[in-house]
């Protein structure tokens, strides 16, 4: 019941805090060469040289700290815009990025079937094995990887929507056929990936995307959760790397942009506003972790309607806009709501940067 309540008052927000500057439909800047950074050596710009509305930082900045925020980062172009450390920590902080680290699984995953290890039509039981879960062997071969990263595998959610042990896992909706936001599913991926390769999945990460674009941080299992924890400049990172399409600099860390481009839109049309662990905005209609209703309308409708999303429990946020050739960064505690993903925050935090941005 309180999940019910909350989500009732996040989606009556979405219309009593749109932004009174109406279209948020972002108009494409020139094009300019992305900056990298080659080390822990960042190079800034300022937001007077951006132009922005620099009277409204101060008010920007309050907005952060009173809201729990514990990092927050800006990359205008690559180049860091706006960095700021309260509520007990620093640059140095490793925080944790909750469900927006699906988005890591997300790339790995692409990674993973451009090498050849598997594909995203086969059955996940062929890298799961044979009673991962308490389906029948016929539905379970019914269940496909795909299923897993677009939250559609028909697995009953009524329960621990956490637990992954096989009798947590029991048949409810045939795949495909309906959309859930349901934990366990994502979490295999995992091991689907770790059985695909035949390496330790942290291992791997490392090995193919974490090393190679500069960014620290591990995996930590915490019960039935795999969330991953870094400094806040790692997630820019990461944000830095899709905003590039998946090439850091000349290196293409992912060489697939046909599964890119799929990771970064509509990839079932039940929700429309998610992609492969990916949420999207701009879109007709969006459902909500902890719901099964449909409702109408953009999931940030103060955002520019372009904007790609990493969003954890917490209000754990990464956001990506190419017209805007931005990359956003808030990680720390709640701001004031128990969501698993999205929340009334994203439209508020939005309101105030677009105050300051635009």
């Amino acid at each position: 019941m309180k999940y019910r309540i909350l989500i009732f008052i996040w989606i009556l927000s979405l219309f009593t805090c749109c932004s009174s500057e109406g279209d948020t439909t972002a108009t494409p800047e020139p094009e300019q060469e992305l900056y990298f950074p080659d080390s822990e050596n960042w190079e800034s710009t300022s937001p007077e040289d951006l132009g922005w509305n620099t009277e409204n930082i101060n008010d920007f900045i309050n907005f952060l700290d009173n809201s729990g925020t514990k990092a927050f980062i800006i990359l205008k172009n690559g180049k860091i815009a706006l960095e700021w450390y309260g509520n007990g920590e620093d640059s140095n902080s490793n925080l944790p990025w909750n469900s927006a680290g699906k988005t890591l699984s997300a790339f790995l995953m692409g990674i993973v079937q451009e090498e050849g290890y598997l594909s995203l039509e086969e059955s996940s039981r062929k890298y799961l094995g044979a009673g991962w879960s308490s389906l029948t062997a016929e539905q379970e071969a019914h269940i496909s990887i795909w299923n897993h990263i677009t939250m559609t595998t028909g697995l009953d959610y009524e329960g621990d929507t956490f637990c992954y042990d096989s009798e947590c896992l029991t048949y409810l909706n045939e795949p495909g056929t309906f959309w859930y936001y349901h934990n366990a599913p994502y979490t295999l991926t995992q091991d689907i990936i770790e059985n695909a390769v035949n390496k330790d999945f942290r291992s791997y990460f490392n090995e193919k995307l974490r090393d190679r674009i500069g960014m620290n941080g591990a995996w930590i299992t915490l019960g039935y959760n795999h969330l991953y924890f870094s400094n806040a400049r790692s997630m820019a990172r990461f944000g830095l790397l899709c905003l590039n399409e998946g090439n850091w600099k000349n290196a293409e860390i992912m060489t697939d942009k046909s599964y890119f481009s799929e990771m970064l839109h509509t990839s079932q049309p039940l929700n429309p506003s998610y992609g492969y662990l990916w949420w999207l905005n701009g879109k007709s209609s969006f459902r909500l972790p902890q719901s099964s209703s449909s409702f109408q309308g953009s999931i940030i409708p103060n955002a520019p309607d372009d904007l790609v999303a990493g969003l954890g429990a917490n209000d754990q946020k990464l956001y990506i806009s190419k017209s805007l050739k931005l990359v956003v960064v808030r990680m720390g505690a709640s701001a004031g709501e128990t969501q698993l993903g999205l929340s009334s925050y994203d439209n508020q935090l939005w309101e105030k940067l677009r105050k300051m941005i635009n």
